[in-house]
Formats: structure tokens, sequence, C-alpha cells
């Protein structure tokens, strides 16, 4: 007699309770004259919401300078209080939110600037591993399109996938598709 496949062990649902961060989801005050909402939903591969998720976002300073002890750019100035990570978790409706600045641009590896951009993990049930991508900012059409990592993504349609779209005044929108025809594009890290 044959046994069915044991199903392999994945992430459980302990997002929403789990893992807490002191400084969440607001990087910046939300009465900070520089400060600008992200907000987005992370769906799955039917479209279906996804309630439990948490994102984290690592991100530089307004002047291009991460708070960081691996950033040696004494010529940038760090910014008091600022860490540049945050955590946030969806709701019942998918939905997040993160209050922070726009970063200025950091050199890449090979010291080619980059585009102002804020990285973020996406942790949810069913995931072994995090997913890996990145928030690039509508306004900022020829850095982006010089950007070395947006320009190693061929199809077009998963690196718009990774530009923001501007909703209301001083909030962007960042939607999080974790399968499917409108999957984010993510990173082999």
């Amino acid at each position: 007699m044959a046994l069915p496949a044991t199903p392999s062990q994945t992430v459980g649902p302990f997002f929403a309770c789990a893992l807490p961060h002191p400084l969440g989801a607001e990087l910046v005050k939300p009465g900070d004259p520089r400060a600008l909402r992200l907000v987005g939903e992370v769906r799955d591969g039917e479209g279906a919401v996804v309630p439990d998720a948490m994102l984290e976002i690592w991100q530089a300073n307004a002047a291009g300078r991460y708070a960081h002890p691996d950033d040696h750019r004494d010529h940038v100035p760090l910014e008091d209080g600022f860490t540049g990570f945050g955590r946030a978790y969806t709701d019942d409706d998918g939905r997040f939110a993160f209050v922070t600045v726009k970063p200025g641009r950091v050199p890449g590896p090979d010291g080619t600037p980059q585009a102002p951009h804020i990285a973020v993990s996406v942790f949810a049930r069913g995931l072994l591993q995090r997913l890996v991508t990145r928030v690039y900012f509508p306004d900022e059409a020829e850095a982006n399109a010089a950007d070395p990592v947006l320009a190693a993504i061929e199809d077009p349609r998963l690196r718009e996938s990774l530009v923001a779209r501007p909703e209301g005044p001083r909030t962007l929108r960042f939607d999080v598709h974790l399968q499917g025809d409108r999957q984010t594009a993510f990173f082999g890290l």
C-alpha cells in the first residue's frame, strides 16, 4: 500500500503576534514635513489577500546614507533617530502601511549610483524563506532607467512591478503579489 507524500513543513501562521519590533512601521513621525506613507496589499497567487504577512523595510536616509556600521561614507550625514528599518503586518484585508522618508541615492557595489529605493522583505505562511524585492519611486524616471538592479530585469512588466504608484498627497502605493499573472519581481539572494 502506497502512502501519500508528507507535506513539507511551512512557516506557521504566527506573524500577527510574533516578532514585535519597537519602532514598528513609523520610521519618522507622521507630522514630519518629509513624511510619506507607503501603503499596499499583499495578495497570493489566487488574488486573495494575505491577512497575516509581515513586511520589513530597510533604506537609506534622505541624504542617501544607511544607519549601519558598514556605511563608512562620513561625507554623507547620518540622521539622529532614523534607523532605516521598519516592520509592518498586514491586517485582515491584507493591507499594510509605513511612514518614512524618500531615501537618497546610494552607490551600488561597483560604485554606480542606484536610484532611490527601499528594500522590502516579505514573510508569510507557506514561505520557507523570505521574499526580497524593492520599491522604486515614480518621480525618478531618469534615475530608475539608469539603476543597475532595475536594468537587470528584462521583462518590462516585472520591472514596472517595482515602481510605486502615487495615491494621494504624500502617499505611494506598492502592492505585493506573491505569485500569478501580476507577480511582483523578487530577487534571489
